[in-house]
């Protein structure tokens, strides 16, 4: 899991004419991208960044010239390794750090793999997607999840869908 790289934002589509591009900011926003120039083991290099005022931002890379190498940068993650982010406090976690964890019950019953983690504003939940292709959400609450490590995700029965 240490050497496993963070996604910080998305690039959603070009921005007008000159290269630059729109990006959806995952994790902690516009100041934890700010705090790196250098993303996808060098092959894009931050030369500017501003919030787009609706939650995302606007972003020009030294490598990106005009709209069609902006457009073409569509999908791309913005990845930087894990070393280049501060150490986490305890109980502190990076929703990456959950993504593919095999899922079981208390029981030990297996349920399937964890496909996204999201917050919409009240806590943090985790999908899962079971091995049919259906998934269901769970609240990251420790009620819902009695815990997790570094490859398992254990979840109460309760909660399943």
């Amino acid at each position: 899991m240490p050497d496993k790289p963070l996604t910080l934002a998305a690039v959603t589509g070009a921005h007008g004419v000159a290269g630059e591009v729109r990006l959806k900011l995952l994790g902690e926003g516009l100041d934890a991208l700010k705090a790196h120039k250098s993303f996808n083991d060098g092959a894009l290099t931050l030369s500017k960044v501003r919030s787009d005022n609706k939650g995302g931002a606007i972003a020009r890379f030294a490598e990106v010239r005009d709209r069609t190498a902006a457009e073409a940068l569509r999908g791309t993650a913005l990845r930087v390794p894990r070393e280049a982010l501060p150490e986490l406090d305890e109980g502190e976690f990076y929703f990456s750090d959950l993504l593919d964890l095999t899922v079981v019950t208390e029981t030990g019953e297996a349920v399937g793999t964890v496909c996204s983690v999201e917050n919409f504003g009240a806590t943090d939940i985790v999908e899962i997607e079971k091995p049919d292709g259906k998934k269901f959400m769970v609240p990251l609450t420790t009620q819902a999840v009695p815990g997790w490590d570094h490859s398992t995700l254990t979840i109460n029965p309760d909660f399943m869908d």
